[in-house]
């Protein structure tokens, strides 16, 4: 049965830790554990045949450490480790899933270090193409610390093999990655990449584990994957011991899967013993059916932060366009980022809940199709907020999706299906957001219900591409069009038709011009904004420092 079915039916178990295995086995200090796959085969397979005896689903090779730069200086390859890691396993899987075991670098990626996202994605294919070779069944991408490597590693599995991918990150004490991640934004990110399953590994002991558990479960869609520690480390005369015998850690194990959790074994100081107890303790539960939660959130994250649409008026700040002219538009032009990070800041610090950039405006100068990606590169490394990446062309677009940290949002669709597939297309690999705006060849709808069929056409296409509803917003009128005289009444018809009628959440765009044509009139403005918002409007693309608009908006946030 393919592994992605076969963990919706029923609970499946990896085995435990590999590396602990191998110190028990006479590891010496500063020894490649993935060199045994080469020096001592015999110990390595006798490892797997440990796991398999006591009923595991899926053994894990030993390849976790098994790239370029750890296995520098030991005079072997990658294909050499990986070729004969798989080999060994598949000699004495049977019928069981052999996981390729691909685990962290070892560099700290930009801008915390030195190690980029291409290099990360380029280090990590080398090791799927291996895998997939030498007949790997999945790849299990584990103990990582940094949403941004793992974004690399998971691109460079998906294209670059056809085999399913889990992926577990690895969580402090506090509830967050060394790098700030915590489960909400986690879910939001991985599962919009497409992985088969998402969870925790290493870490902490299972009992420290079960509220990271709990937040995972809460918020995913796929199957939940858990390797608990045997508990917390400590050390003793030089050696290391843990502080959760294998009955415990069976208990807790079997505490996650009445929780919900799919697949699990174990990892460090693990051995065949607690898996074995873990499988005895939890076998009763093994038919149960797999349901993914029937409620899924819009939302968008940066690498530390997640913004949910629906809980209150979104504030999308639209200030880093090259349109504003002045400051902006000289500091992109010349690539001088520091004003462009400011006006980020600051717009997060005046109440926005997401930045927008937008580097490529038709009427401006800026054209250049790397500077988005260099633009989304330093707010991002400066600023925790999720991006509104904006931009006439699909090709930079997806540049700067693609090196995003996090699931960003894109504004560049139009009711034009040539313009939505280039941005959809783009919006289901990477797992973006994506506003739709009303509006085709013929210009702008002059009605509700006109409008509403755009709506339903845009929402229609992003169904045939696999994009869920709740990644899609519509805008549903361009605002130089809303703020004629007359058209106000029509603008809260359509967002009222499309929440009800649809389903689908709605954004604004409120900048300087529509200021303009309403006169300033704050009356008006806020009259218009309380029916949107009572209509169902739940966001707005404007300008944060405006502190008549902030006012209006004020209770609805």
């Amino acid at each position: 049965m393919d592994i992605r079915k076969a963990m919706t039916k029923d609970v499946l178990f990896f085995d435990g830790g590999m590396g602990t295995m191998i110190q028990n086995a006479g590891l010496k200090a500063g020894e490649q554990p993935e060199i045994y796959n080469i020096k001592h085969p015999e110990i390595i397979k006798s490892i797997h045949r440990a796991y398999l005896d006591v009923g595991v689903d899926i053994i894990t090779t030993n390849t976790f450490g098994a790239n370029e730069y750890k296995l520098k200086g030991t005079g072997y390859t990658v294909e050499d480790i990986i070729d004969r890691g798989v080999s060994l396993a598949r000699e004495v899987s049977g019928n069981r899933w052999v996981a390729l075991d691909v685990g962290p670098i070892g560099q700290l990626m930009e801008p915390s270090g030195t190690l980029s996202f291409d290099e990360t994605y380029r280090i990590v294919a080398r090791q799927v193409k291996a895998g997939e070779k030498a007949g790997a069944d999945l790849v299990i991408i584990e103990t990582i610390a940094d949403l941004y490597e793992m974004k690399a590693a998971i691109l460079a599995v998906k294209e670059n093999s056809s085999l399913p991918v889990f992926s577990t990150l690895t969580y402090d004490g506090n509830g967050r990655t060394m790098m700030g991640t915590d489960p909400l934004t986690a879910v939001n990110v991985l599962e919009g990449l497409g992985v088969d399953a998402l969870g925790v590994n290493c870490s902490l002991g299972p009992k420290e584990l079960l509220s990271i558990v709990e937040e995972l479960l809460k918020h995913a869609q796929v199957p939940v994957i858990v390797q608990p520690n045997a508990g917390l480390p400590r050390l003793e005369d030089g050696k290391t011991f843990f502080d959760t015998d294998a009955e415990e850690f069976a208990g807790y194990g079997k505490r996650m899967v009445e929780m919900g959790v799919r697949i699990i074994g174990g990892c460090c100081g693990t051995t065949p013993d607690y898996i074995k107890e873990l499988i005895e303790g939890v076998r009763n539960t093994r038919s149960n059916t797999f349901a993914a939660h029937s409620h899924r959130d819009t939302a968008v994250s940066s690498a530390s932060n997640t913004i949910t649409f629906g809980d209150g008026i979104k504030i999308i700040g639209g200030r880093i366009n090259p349109a504003m002219g002045g400051s902006i538009e000289k500091s992109l032009l010349e690539e001088d980022f520091d004003e462009v990070i400011s006006e980020a800041i600051e717009q997060r610090m005046a109440g926005a809940d997401i930045i927008g950039i937008n580097v490529g405006m038709e009427k401006s100068e800026v054209h250049k199709p790397d500077l988005l990606i260099k633009a989304v590169k330093e707010v991002q490394g400066m600023v925790n907020t999720p991006l509104l990446i904006d931009s006439p062309d699909p090709n930079a677009i997806e540049a700067a999706v693609r090196i995003y940290n996090g699931k960003p949002m894109i504004k560049a669709v139009i009711g034009e299906r040539e313009s939505m597939e280039s941005v959809f297309s783009i919006a289901k690999k990477y797992g973006a957001c994506v506003i739709g705006q009303i509006a085709d060849r013929a210009g702008v709808p002059q009605g509700a219900n006109e409008g509403l069929q755009i709506a339903e056409s845009i929402l229609a296409l992003a169904a045939r591409y696999g994009i869920p509803r709740e990644d899609l917003m519509i805008d549903p009128k361009p605002a130089d069009a809303f703020m004629n005289s007359g058209m106000e009444e029509e603008t809260i018809k359509a967002i009222r038709e499309i929440k009800t009628r649809l389903g689908l959440k709605t954004v604004l765009e409120i900048g300087s011009d529509s200021c303009r044509m309403m006169d300033c009139d704050k009356e008006r403005v806020g009259l218009f904004l309380t029916k949107a918002i009572e209509a169902g409007l739940d966001s707005l693309i404007m300008d944060p420092f405006d502190e008549d608009m902030m006012e209006i908006l004020e209770p609805y946030r």
